[in-house]
């Protein structure tokens, strides 16, 4: 059934409250959610919407929450998702996160207490519309080995960045540290269908094909297959919304594709920069255009989010095809 992004939106949030959200959290991730869904990014749209809903009904989440700051000092906050869904507190966060680099030329926001989060570099979009650098981070449910390991111990750990341009469209950099993205694996488990050599070991720590033995066992890091590199950059995002923020390790929380286990309590971090308090403002932009004019010189350069932006601007003007059995199997208001 194709069906206008608005309405889609209104199907996900009506089942997001039947599952035991709030109105407030049932729209704010049913936005994100379409958002995702019509740049393409299907592991991270309407696929998870079933999977929420489990969550919140199971007590996986706690659908009353009310997202706060927990802490500030200076350009330095902490939010307290208070175990709901992430994207109100995600854009609380990033929203106080802009209003501090405003006044300090650079501020960072902790989410703590928290659970998927979607696509990260979606959450910046605020900050480049406001003419400023953002920079994501976020752990997630052990799925990858340490350099050398063999079980889970951090998760997927996605980094982004987005980076203003003036009139043009930002760029956008969103990559997790696996070899690919755990929802890709997730919607071949789905499908029944088998992923590629060199994405996930089974739970005996094997090469696999077989997605379901993957969601048992864990993901590779980039470059696992050469280098540890994967896993340090891993290591890295671990600590700074860990350690530094206060949200749980990865290995301390239930997978996100099992329906039973504990609130996962991970984290998410942004980074806003005020491009007037370093450079300043015309200096960036020019610059930026200079690069990217240069990156352009060699056919095939596609510009970061481009094909993301094309894809939702398809989407905005025809809708979206979601399959019948998907809408049915949605919790029912």
């Amino acid at each position: 059934m194709r069906l206008p992004l608005l309405d889609v939106e209104a199907r996900v949030a009506a089942a997001l409250r039947a599952a035991g959200a709030s109105g407030a959290m049932a729209e704010a991730t049913a936005a994100a959610l379409v958002l995702a869904e019509g740049q393409g990014l299907g592991s991270h749209g309407l696929s998870r919407v079933g999977q929420y809903a489990t969550h919140l009904r199971n007590g996986r989440v706690n659908g009353a929450a009310v997202p706060r700051v927990l802490r500030r000092k200076g350009g330095a906050l902490v939010v307290d998702a208070e175990e709901g869904l992430a994207f109100p507190a995600c854009a609380l966060a990033v929203q106080e996160a802009v209003a501090g680099a405003r006044e300090h030329g650079i501020a960072v926001a902790g989410v703590v207490r928290s659970h998927h989060c979607g696509v990260v570099v979606d959450h910046l979009r605020a900050a480049a519309a406001a003419g400023f650098v953002g920079l994501g981070f976020a752990n997630s449910p052990a799925a990858m080995p340490a350099a050398g390991g063999r079980h889970p111990v951090f998760g997927t750990n996605p980094v982004a960045a987005i980076f203003p341009r003036g009139a043009a469209e930002p760029l956008m950099i969103d990559l997790s540290l696996s070899e690919v993205a755990r929802g890709k694996v997730m919607v071949a488990a789905k499908a029944g269908k088998p992923i590629p050599e060199g994405w996930a070991l089974d739970a005996a720590g094997n090469p696999t094909t077989d997605a379901q033995a993957a969601l048992a066992g864990s993901m590779l890091a980039i470059g696992a297959a050469t280098s540890s590199k994967g896993a340090m950059l891993a290591l890295v995002v671990e600590l700074l919304v860990t350690a530094l923020i206060g949200a749980h390790f990865g290995f301390e929380a239930s997978s996100f594709f099992v329906d039973e286990g504990n609130r996962p309590g991970i984290g998410q971090a942004f980074i806003v920069i005020d491009p007037g308090a370093l450079a300043g403002a015309a200096h960036y932009v020019e610059r930026v255009d200079v690069l990217v004019a240069e990156m352009l010189q060699d056919n095939g350069v596609r510009l970061p989010g481009a094909r993301r932006a094309a894809l939702l601007r398809q989407a905005q003007a025809d809708g979206l095809d979601v399959p019948d059995a998907l809408l049915q199997a949605w919790p029912a208001a």
